[in-house]
């Protein structure tokens, strides 16, 4: 009897830290299970829309010898998705991209019209895990790039199907300092289409110096599909100095770039940007020069970049044929803001670099701003008048734009 009771007072206290441990694992699955459960249930669902009217009316001279009739294009581009809560720092992407065309009259839609490169298609946009804690992050699958002011990695946002790229991403940032590296398998552009790459970004920054923020970054790109490569070298300061009422700012930027095409040719080039100007009562005014050099009839190239936001909205000067003389673009912008309406003019002057040859001029004109949290609605012009008549982008070119967008 006295072993009986001897086992029994053993036995009780391993009962009840057996009950207590079984307890505590069961209140702590219950309490990951409601951290999945809202995780998946408080996120964010994505919404947006833009319905847009866009014309193009290119002089027909020497784009392709036909006798083309000036765009027409009314398109609607739905982005509709999912974003979980964090979990650990983790969160997951889905979305889908839709174009439709109301008016149809532009090419690729009718090749009897000019062109607005918003073809009609739906796609997977964005598919992605990410994760973001403790300065760390990290992005995989299909997403959204863009490094600095886009000009040389960008999303091409402009366009109604952005471009995205099927990547692996990762970064840092302690304070004032930022690095990211990115491997990209495969680049999703603007028409629908893609193509296989190798490529890997690296990009640093650090902004805590006085006279502003210095970059540097390193873009080797690998076309699978041309066997073209790209390497891109580059650094940049970008700053503003308060000078009682009156700021200055100010940006300069080199790149040196080697491409390679599919024989084996090597074209070497150079980028080099100088920026300045002030703001002064609500208004901005710069002057800029941006020199895109050339070697033996290849131009410094940027195919990667947000190009609509350079060189003039009209985009006569994109990578390509277009910069094979290289680009010297010398511009002069002012924008301000009317209540919520942003306005901005910009006049472009356009020369070759090789045998500096008239490449012609252009303005632009814009008043975009949001109507509410929700809604945004915009104009934009862009005119180009052609210089010699023997260069490729001697066509004049008219563009108009009128848009609303929502976001919910």
């Amino acid at each position: 009897m006295n072993s009986i009771k001897k086992s029994a007072r053993t036995l009780a206290p391993s009962l009840l830290s057996a009950a207590v441990l079984t307890a505590t694992l069961t209140t702590a699955a219950q309490a990951q299970a409601n951290e999945v459960a809202d995780a998946l249930t408080g996120g964010k669902i994505l919404n947006d829309f833009r319905l847009r009217y866009e014309t193009n009316d290119t002089e027909d001279t020497l784009d392709n010898g036909s006798d083309r009739d000036s765009a027409n294009a009314l398109t609607l581009r739905s982005r509709i998705g999912y974003e979980t809560g964090s979990i650990a720092g983790f969160k997951v992407l889905a979305e889908i991209e839709d174009v439709r065309a109301i008016i149809d009259e532009y090419a690729p839609e009718d090749t009897d019209y000019d062109g607005v490169p918003d073809p009609e298609n739906t796609e997977w946009n964005r598919a992605q895990i990410s994760y973001n804690k403790d300065g760390v992050s990290a992005t995989v699958g299909r997403q959204r790039i863009i490094f600095d002011n886009a000009r040389f990695i960008g999303n091409v946002g402009w366009r109604q199907n952005e471009v995205t790229f099927d990547a692996a991403r990762f970064g840092y940032k302690a304070d004032d300092f930022t690095v990211d590296y990115v491997y990209i398998d495969q680049r999703n552009f603007l028409n629908f289409t893609d193509n296989d790459t190798s490529d890997h970004l690296l990009n640093a920054s650090y902004s805590a110096l006085p006279v502003g923020k210095v970059a540097g970054y390193a873009y080797l790109l690998e076309n699978e599909d041309t066997d073209t490569t790209i390497d891109t070298y580059g650094a940049y300061l970008d700053g503003k100095q308060k000078l009682d009422s009156l700021t200055v700012i100010y940006r300069a930027e080199y790149a040196t770039q080697t491409l390679e095409n599919s024989t084996g040719t090597e074209f070497d080039t150079d980028y080099i940007l100088l920026e300045g100007g002030v703001k002064l009562s609500g208004v901005t005014a710069k002057l800029g020069n941006e020199i895109h050099g050339e070697d033996n009839g290849t131009g410094f190239a940027t195919p990667y970049g947000t190009n609509h936001k350079f060189g003039g909205w009209a985009d006569r000067f994109i990578p390509g044929a277009s910069r094979a003389l290289g680009l010297d673009d010398k511009y002069i912008s002012v924008s301000t803001k009317a209540g919520p309406v942003k306005l901005v003019a910009v006049y472009h002057d356009y020369e070759s670099v090789e045998d500096s040859k008239d490449l012609g001029s252009e303005i632009n004109l814009l008043a975009a701003g949001k109507i509410n949290k929700n809604f945004s609605a915009g104009i934009k012009y862009a005119g180009f008048s052609g210089g010699d008549d023997d260069v490729v982008t001697s066509n004049d070119t008219d563009k108009f734009w009128a848009w609303i967008g929502a976001k919910f």
